[in-house]
């Protein structure tokens, strides 16, 4: 997906992650202080990304479809909110998860996050739980494969 101020583009961890690595430090552990040793995981090597850059190649957001449907690891750098990069970024990966056959997304939404999950066609699918010191809820969207 291209517009006029970034693109995306889904990655393989092996070849993008200093780039997605940058972002997901910089967005989770050093704004929201998620300890970096829950924010990097074994799921990272076998996840699809998805990798949002400016018209200079350089990073400003990262998302990860795992093999089971959930999507998640979805970060903006600061100065790109509001932007819609982190729609562009979720759209590309929903697109992917129908594209691979699966029946729903799913994503554990922080708390602050459930009105852009719900523009987005989510809707919520449990009680608040704690997650990394931070508030989620799950939420679900039903896809159309194709």
């Amino acid at each position: 997906m291209n517009t006029a101020l970034f693109s995306v583009r889904l990655v393989a961890w092996q070849d993008h992650a200093t780039q997605l690595t940058h972002v997901r430090q910089t967005v989770f552990v050093d704004e929201q202080g998620v300890p970096p040793e829950l924010e990097l995981d074994e799921h990272d090597s076998d996840a699809l990304h998805a990798l949002a850059e400016d018209n200079d190649g350089h990073p400003i957001g990262a998302g990860r479809l795992l093999p089971d449907g959930h999507i998640g690891r979805l970060a903006v750098l600061a100065a790109w909110r509001g932007h819609r990069v982190g729609r562009a970024l979720l759209d590309v990966l929903v697109e992917a998860a129908a594209r691979r056959g699966y029946a729903e997304a799913i994503l554990n939404a922080q708390i602050q996050a459930l009105d852009f999950y719900r523009r987005a066609g989510f809707s919520v699918t449990s009680e608040p739980f704690m997650e990394a010191g931070i508030a989620h809820q799950e939420m679900r969207k039903p896809l159309q494969n194709g």
